[in-house]
């Protein structure tokens, strides 16, 4: 078989002709993808949301088993799955990420919907730092069960947020703190205002 440039084999000519055809080309470079019609770094956002539902499903499992039963294994267990997927993007590169390569199998056949990657990479440095949190009060700090279920709260809101809505929180913190508007926002929400809105 021929390869297309997701190194998957082409079965047969016309999927490989309609796939060609729709979808630009893509390559990674360092912390995100670059593609013919843009000088600068980007993520597909369906792929984010995809992962975020899946850490999304996976986390809400271990709060609902700690909540009912005080059995925080599963939360113990996404705690520490999300601390790594979070390190693999942000030291290796997301390329890599379990949940990211899940999200890319998941939406492979829609139109991706390019965002700015700088964004992102504030908004998973805060991700990575509430899950290394969340593990020190599960181990080390050996915390009240309150604030255990605190932090993996907000961690799920947080994860619903930009899963259901496509809003990610640390990207509005990312553009407050930096006074910058990223060149591509999800749902081309930094350029667009609804009527009767004043911006």
């Amino acid at each position: 078989y021929s390869v297309n440039n997701r190194g998957v084999p082409w079965k047969n000519r016309r999927v490989r002709k309609v796939v060609t055809e729709t979808l630009p080309a893509r390559r990674w470079d360092g912390f995100g993808e670059r593609t013919p019609d843009h000088d600068f770094l980007v993520f597909n956002e369906r792929e984010v949301r995809a992962s975020a539902g899946i850490l999304f499903a996976f986390g809400l499992i271990g709060f609902v088993t700690a909540l009912n039963t005080g059995d925080f294994r599963i939360g113990q267990a996404f705690a520490v799955f999300f601390l790594v997927d979070m390190m693999i993007r942000l030291v290796g590169s997301p390329q890599y990420s379990p949940t990211l390569a899940l999200g890319r199998i998941a939406v492979y056949w829609q139109r991706p919907e390019w965002v700015s990657a700088a964004p992102k990479k504030f908004a998973w440095s805060l991700g990575f730092a509430l899950a290394l949190a969340t593990c020190f009060a599960f181990g080390t700090l050996q915390a009240p069960i309150a604030v255990v279920l605190a932090l993996c709260g907000t961690c799920l809101v947080f994860l619903f947020a930009e899963a259901a809505f496509g809003i990610c929180v640390g990207c509005l913190v990312h553009q407050a703190f930096y006074k910058t508007k990223p060149e591509l926002c999800p749902g081309d929400s930094c350029d667009y205002h609804p009527a009767g809105h004043k911006s």
